[in-house]
């Protein structure tokens, strides 16, 4: 049984990993702005890209997801597995062919479509969370931070933050540095940034738990 669950946590991962490259191509197609973590990347890249080894945008946004790693190293070592290096060094190339097939399909789309485009990168996007969370094979340098505050259960007037809250303030920090340091904010930036953690919530609920345990065991596996 264990073996069986394993499997499918490893096939959930990869998925999740593939979707969120695939969701970011979406994103980048439809120019409505990025999700808040490549806000906070493309923001500080504009204060190092002086700096010759960081010039190429790909050489920075590793750094700052290595930064992030050795932080995570030092919070908690759970988070660290095979989709949170799969994040870092495959998740690039996943979405430069991504948008390379959307191109194929729709080489100079107009607003509506680019809306279309957003509103599919933005479910894309929850939906990979959701299911390398569940997963529980690592996940993000990033998605690490709010996930490691959660776990501890921060307290406001007696009663525990739960997560979707505490993703929109991490979100929210990192858009106002990006714009701070010069990078373009979108209203796709803006929806990510309020509805994400929201949304992930729901989608592991309705699909990622039942997905790896069954509809009979998704209610106890989700408390």
């Amino acid at each position: 049984m264990r073996d069986k669950l394993f499997v499918k946590r490893l096939i959930m991962s990869l998925v999740g990993v593939c979707i969120c490259g695939v969701a970011v191509g979406f994103f980048n197609t439809a120019v409505f702005g990025v999700d808040p973590f490549q806000c906070f990347a493309q923001g500080l890249h504009n204060q190092f890209q002086f700096i010759p080894v960081f010039a190429s945008y790909g050489t920075f946004y590793t750094a700052v997801n290595l930064v992030l790693l050795v932080i995570d190293l030092f919070l908690d070592r759970h988070y660290i597995g095979l989709a949170t290096f799969l994040n870092m060094f495959f998740v690039g190339y996943l979405v430069t062919f991504s948008q390379w097939c959307i191109y194929q399909v729709v080489p100079e789309p107009g607003f509506a479509t680019r809306v279309v485009l957003l509103i599919i990168g933005i479910f894309l996007c929850c939906l990979a969370s959701a299911l390398y969370y569940t997963a529980d094979l690592g996940v993000s340098t990033y998605d690490t931070i709010p996930l490691f505050i959660t776990d501890r259960k921060p307290k406001i007037a007696g009663k525990v933050i739960p997560f979707r809250f505490i993703r929109i303030v991490s979100d929210l920090i990192c858009v106002i540095i990006g714009y701070a340091c010069g990078a373009v904010v979108g209203i796709g930036t803006v929806i990510t940034a309020f509805f994400m953690g929201p949304l992930i919530e729901v989608l592991k609920k309705a699909i990622a738990i039942p997905l790896l345990y069954g509809k009979q065991t998704a209610d106890s596996a989700a408390s």
